[in-house]
């Protein structure tokens, strides 16, 4: 007798093929039938018709602390996600030596905007090695994570108050002995930032940014005695010789992966290097995700374009509503149409809260492709009156403002045309990172009701084509060949979907995280189930309370 038979379903089984209509039967957390099936179960749903696909694998999240408090790992598991793989980006919480913790929690606020007192209150420490601190999170989820050893804290562990400069030769061994410590005991990957971007508290490039040729190459080094491991890049350098050089001597010594954060507009050199080394059997893969970076922006969030104005400082401690209400005044309105600007020592900072044309008011389809009548600056035309003033009309209305970086002309066709290249792989998601200004973990749910039914502004992508770039190709690029697919001796990891109503749900803050930190959320409107090894783990949204998720160690599935 099968535990669990799904009969009725629309089955988009992960691989890309079209999809089929059939039952999938289930026993002992795994698939073991998938057609039409005869005999009993303990359990039976009726899909009726509906869509179910392999659960989605994430591989780009920063849930590195929020697993020590949240056991349903959300809002990823809202929408699908039955894998989740963090340890992105190069930051982390271990390697960490006794008494250094307060330093790696500052690094994580400043780059993935993380509630410093949250991560402080809920992460109860105790480890030192990196294979300590997969032991202390190694309890049950209602999703599988796996996690990557990040670069920043192993520089920091091993170089200390000298993280920030050049390292010498005893270091570099000491990094790449740690790094192949932590993928013996179970890392899923080693990932590091050389992006500009990412700064600490004080405005200094995270260690290793610009770490040397020799450095990255030692660390490689480390891949070439494991089998297994995926390295993950975010970098600035990816179109100069110098970075391209040591990526592919890394990729042709240990063959292992590597997967790079990249825009469409730029990077053309990782490109060039994937459709160089790929057709030889190595895996160059430009990660992508489903939208341009983005920002979106609150009077609750951390990005606020209101604080410019000096006048703002009076009423910034008021109760939202009362701030609301006070923007709409005559009287603020003016004093703010008299400010001089602040500007902000970021130079980033200062673009964002101020470029009006890439400043939208987030649709209400949720579709990320706003029209120039979106922004700020076309509301204040069709107004007729001052940017400040549809600004503040914007921001009393309390709808979000979206702010798009890159070369964004009102169409994501160059995202579209990035996720159907053959060498990419879909990612970025930054679940549980970003808790002032984004909400990406929801792109699952946005990839199928967007991008694969309601696009209106170019062509969707196939829904058997979306389905297999968030499962069987995600899992595939971080060693686990056994989940994705929906097919006999694979795991039961599924969701039954309601494809017609699939939707997302308005972005909201939630201040739900220790010592009451904010967060933005997103739930969706469409799941009928999501299921784990076998177990229901979501019912039309709400959690069952089953836990049947494990820590993945890489290299022992």
């Amino acid at each position: 007798m099968h535990d669990l038979i799904i009969r009725n379903a629309r089955i988009v089984d992960g691989t890309g093929a079209d999809a089929f209509t059939g039952d999938i039967a289930i026993t002992d957390g795994l698939i073991t039938a998938v057609g039409l099936i005869d005999g009993p179960a303990v359990e039976e749903i009726d899909a009726q018709g509906h869509l179910v696909t392999p659960g989605f694998v994430d591989i780009h999240t920063h849930y590195d602390g929020q697993v020590c408090w949240d056991k349903e790992v959300t809002p990823s598991s809202w929408h699908g996600v039955t894998t989740v793989v963090m340890g992105n980006c190069g930051v982390g919480f271990a390697p960490v030596r006794p008494g250094k913790e307060t330093e790696l929690v500052e690094l994580m606020e400043s780059v993935e905007d993380i509630p410093g007192t949250a991560l402080h209150e809920g992460i109860p420490w105790g480890w030192e090695s990196f294979g300590e601190y997969l032991d202390a999170i190694d309890t049950p989820y209602s999703v599988d994570i796996g996690t990557q050893v990040p670069h920043v804290a192993v520089r920091h562990y091993v170089m200390g108050e000298r993280c920030y400069d050049d390292a010498t030769a005893d270091d570099m061994v000491k990094m790449a002995d740690i790094t192949k410590d932590a993928l013996v005991a179970g890392a899923m990957g080693f990932s590091t930032s050389r992006f500009y971007g990412h700064m600490d508290k004080d405005g200094n490039l995270v260690p290793g940014t610009n770490a040397t040729a020799d450095e990255m190459l030692a660390i490689g080094d480390a891949f070439a005695e494991v089998d297994h491991g995926t390295m993950e890049i975010i970098s600035d350098h990816l179109d100069t010789e110098d970075e391209l050089f040591w990526v592919e001597k890394i990729a042709r010594k240990t063959k292992r992966p590597m997967t790079f954060l990249v825009t469409p507009e730029v990077n053309a050199g990782i490109w060039d290097l994937a459709a160089r080394l790929n057709p030889e059997g190595h895996q160059i893969r430009p990660q992508v995700g489903a939208r341009p970076a983005s920002l979106l922006m609150t009077l609750e969030g951390t990005i606020n374009p209101m604080r410019q104005f000096p006048s703002y400082d009076d009423i910034k401690l008021l109760p939202f509503d009362e701030q609301r209400a006070v923007l709409r005044t005559p009287e603020f309105r003016a004093r703010v149409m008299a400010d001089e600007p602040k500007v902000s020592r970021f130079r980033d900072t200062n673009r964002m809260i101020s470029t009006w044309d890439k400043m939208f008011v987030l649709p209400q389809d949720l579709s990320y492709e706003p029209d120039y009548t979106d922004s700020v600056a076309g509301h204040a035309e069709a107004k007729g009156c001052d940017v400040r003033e549809a600004l503040m009309d914007a921001m009393a209305d309390g709808r979000p403002l979206l702010y798009l970086f890159g070369n964004y002309q009102g169409d994501l066709e160059d995202q579209r045309k990035a996720i159907e290249n053959e060498f990419s792989v879909f990612g970025l998601s930054d679940g549980g990172a970003h808790c002032g200004v984004l909400c990406d973990a929801s792109v699952p749910t946005y990839m199928l009701a967007y991008m694969a039914r309601d696009r209106v502004k170019g062509p969707t992508m196939s829904l058997e084509f979306v389905v297999h770039k968030m499962t069987q190709d995600t899992a595939l690029v971080y060693g686990m060949p056994d989940r994705g697919v929906i097919a006999p001796g694979y795991l039961a990891d599924l969701n039954i979907i309601d494809f017609d109503q699939l939707a997302l749900e308005d972005p909201e803050m939630a201040y739900d995280l220790p010592a009451g930190g904010r967060r933005i959320v997103q739930r969706a409107n469409g799941y009928i189930a999501t299921i784990k090894n076998g177990e229901v783990t979501y019912r039309d949204g709400e959690h069952t309370g089953a836990m049947p998720g494990r820590l993945i160690r890489g290299g022992q599935l």
